[in-house]
């Protein structure tokens, strides 16, 4: 038997996780962008909300829409500490200065693709979904071997969770059109970067495979 990652999704067995498509990273309003003048704002990050707004998101949307369809698993990560002043996050999340509260506003998965009520957040307070929840036992609970990823930011945290996935065992899908970073070009070195881990699809590739298993 030839092994390889080319392998269409078995529903029962696969789950679709949003990596950090929260207020925080996701609204013009998130604390990340907070104290930045409107001209700084928009020299940094207009080209990204352009992007999240006008593609990405939509995106995101129709997957979601296809793999509920699909009775996939829908699951979702915040960045989001434990505590109010952020003391049980990660030292890399102290020195970069995030600290998402507990309960916050921040912290919460975007209404645009808002988990329904039996879905399952999880709060992250690390890059990889997998060093600081326990997700990893949550997907072996549910049988799940497929894992497909969309979220926020490419070559940071969708890059971490697709690496420590793959190590983990499981099969990972990479939607590319529904991940972004800050620029084209950053977008672009990762998915180049990442592809030896992953089996990587567009969200339009990926709903055509959703219905015809369906």
């Amino acid at each position: 038997m030839t092994l390889t990652r080319d392998v269409p999704l078995v529903p029962d067995q696969s789950a679709l996780l949003f990596i950090d498509v929260q207020n925080f990273s996701a609204e013009r309003d998130g604390a990340e962008f907070k104290g930045l003048s409107p001209n700084d704002f928009e020299g940094k990050y207009g080209w990204y909300f352009d992007q999240l707004d006008s593609r990405v998101i939509p995106n995101m949307q129709a997957i979601q829409k296809a793999a509920r369809a699909a009775a996939v698993e829908v699951m979702y990560t915040t960045i989001e500490s434990l505590t109010l002043d952020g003391r049980d996050r990660s030292l890399d999340y102290k020195i970069t200065g995030f600290n998402v509260p507990k309960g916050s506003w921040d912290g919460k998965v975007i209404d645009r693709i808002a988990p329904e009520v039996d879905e399952i957040v999880l709060p992250k307070s690390s890059s990889s979904v997998f060093v600081s929840t326990n997700i990893d036992y949550i997907l072996r609970n549910l049988g799940v071997r497929q894992l497909v990823l969309a979220g926020l930011i490419t070559d940071q945290c969708v890059e971490s969770a697709i690496r420590d996935a793959c190590d983990l065992g499981y099969l990972v899908t990479q939607v590319t059109d529904a991940c972004l970073t800050y620029s084209q070009e950053r977008h672009n070195n990762s998915l180049s970067a990442i592809k030896g881990y992953c089996r990587q699809v567009t969200s339009a590739e990926l709903i055509g495979e959703l219905k015809a298993g369906g």
